[in-house]
């Protein structure tokens, strides 16, 4: 009877169904960044540290790219934490006509330090862009501003003399250039720093 009862249930029993196999397709791979979009994001990685105290550490095991967009956030890192000749030497490690293209980040880095008035970081991040590139105006600009606040007046009378032969709009920019000429050769003049246009 118990056979009986087996095979019974045996003969009841509806099949198992063949085993399915699904395809999982490997995940989408991210797009592999540029080398100026891989540059900026190691920037933004690293600039809490680019001061004097952890910048020499940190870049041990975050090391920038070598080439000129990576070359130029390294030298603004460097001139952030106030080493200028470290990233003047970034920079001469270039091919001489690539120098231009990492100061000119140098210079988009350091352009909102200049504005908020931070003069010991800005002015040196300043004259190192002017060195590569004599034309940038503005660079002149905010170098000559910030030697001037800093008592640095012969350098802020070349830059300031030089941003109005390179300056021609009759605007703030140019205002306050004359003023602060103007004050370097009245030396009862107010110090304080002009107003940004």
């Amino acid at each position: 009877m118990c056979a009986a009862l087996v095979l019974n249930e045996r003969a009841n029993r509806t099949p198992a169904p063949a085993p399915v196999h699904v395809y999982h397709p490997a995940p989408p791979r991210a797009p592999s960044l540029s080398p100026a979009a891989e540059a900026a994001e190691w920037f933004r990685r690293i600039k809490p540290y680019c001061n004097s105290v952890e910048i020499t550490t940190v870049k041990r095991s975050m090391q920038p790219l070598t080439t000129v967009e990576g070359v130029g956030y390294h030298a603004a890192c460097l001139g952030l934490a106030g080493r200028i000749d470290d990233a003047r030497r970034a920079i001469d490690a270039l091919d001489a006509n690539d120098r231009a293209g990492a100061a000119n980040i140098v210079f988009a880095i350091g352009h909102p330090v200049a504005d908020a008035g931070d003069d010991r970081s800005a002015g040196p991040m300043m004259e190192l862009v002017v060195d590569y590139i004599p034309s940038h105006y503005m660079a002149v600009y905010h170098a000559g501003m910030a030697e001037y606040m800093l008592g640095q007046r012969d350098l802020a009378r070349r830059n300031l003399t030089e941003f109005l032969r390179q300056y021609s709009p009759n605007d703030g920019w140019r205002t306050n250039a004359q003023d602060v000429l103007r004050r370097l050769d009245d030396p009862n003049a107010d110090p304080r720093r002009p107003r940004e246009p």
